[in-house]
C-alpha cells in the first residue's frame, strides 16, 4: 500500500485520491482494428476512456477524460526486442511531455511483467515500477518497491470470448489511477501481441 505521507503522481495530481479507488475496466473490440476501454468509478461513472487501433504497425492508444480531452497517449515503440511503450501527455510525441517508459521485463517470459521507468530517472536509478501478472490470467499487482500500490483482476465471462473484458481495478490512497489504468492496457496489449 502507498505510504500516507507520498503522493504517487506519473500522469496527474487529479488522478490521485485520498481514499482507495475501485475501478471497472471494460475493453471491447470495435472491429477489426479498434478496442475501445471505459473506466467507471463505483457509482457507474465514466472517468477515463482509452481508443486506438489493435493491429496498426505502431501501436497507439489515446486516454481521453469524459470530456473527450486527451490526458495521454501510449505508443509501442516499433521492433522493440522487450515490447516498449513510451507514454506522452496528451496527444503529443516531444521529449519535454514524455512521462514514462514501460517495458516487458524479460522478451521470452511467459508470465507479463512490466517495468516502468519515469522520465525523470529514466536509466538511472533502474526502475521505478513494476507490475507482476500472473500465468493463467491478465490479473496482475503494481508494486513501487516492495509496496502494493495497485490490484487489477481479470473477469472472465463468456463476453471475453466475443472480445468484451472486463477487469476490477483497487488503486490505493494517493496513488495516480491514470497510471494504472495505462499499464492495464500495455499489459492486455503485450499479451495479444
Amino acid at each position: 500500500m502507498a505510504s500516507d505521507d507520498q503522493i504517487i503522481k506519473v500522469v496527474g495530481d487529479r488522478f490521485c485520491v485520498p481514499y482507495i479507488m475501485e475501478l471497472l475496466v471494460k475493453r471491447k473490440i470495435q472491429s477489426f482494428s479498434n478496442a475501445h476501454y471505459d473506466v467507471f468509478d463505483t457509482t457507474g461513472n465514466v472517468l477515463l476512456q482509452v481508443d486506438g487501433g489493435v493491429w496498426n504497425f505502431h501501436k497507439k492508444r489515446v486516454m481521453k477524460d469524459p470530456a473527450g480531452l486527451p490526458v495521454i497517449t501510449l505508443r509501442e515503440k516499433a521492433l522493440s526486442w522487450k515490447q516498449q511503450w513510451l507514454i506522452h501527455q496528451g496527444e503529443s510525441s516531444e521529449r519535454d511531455h514524455f512521462l514514462c517508459n514501460v517495458v516487458r521485463s524479460n522478451a521470452l517470459q511467459i508470465k507479463n511483467n512490466l517495468d516502468v521507468y519515469l522520465a525523470s530517472s529514466y536509466k538511472e536509478n533502474g526502475r521505478d515500477f513494476r507490475a507482476t501478472g500472473s500465468f493463467t490470467s491478465l490479473s496482475f499487482k503494481v508494486r513501487k518497491g516492495n509496496s502494493i500500490i495497485a490490484e487489477v483482476s481479470h473477469n472472465f465471462t463468456w463476453g471475453s470470448c466475443k472480445g468484451k473484458e472486463s477487469f476490477k481495478v483497487k488503486v490505493y490512497p494517493e496513488v495516480d489511477y491514470a497510471f494504472i489504468v495505462a499499464l492495464i492496457v500495455i499489459m492486455h496489449e503485450n499479451d495479444n501481441a
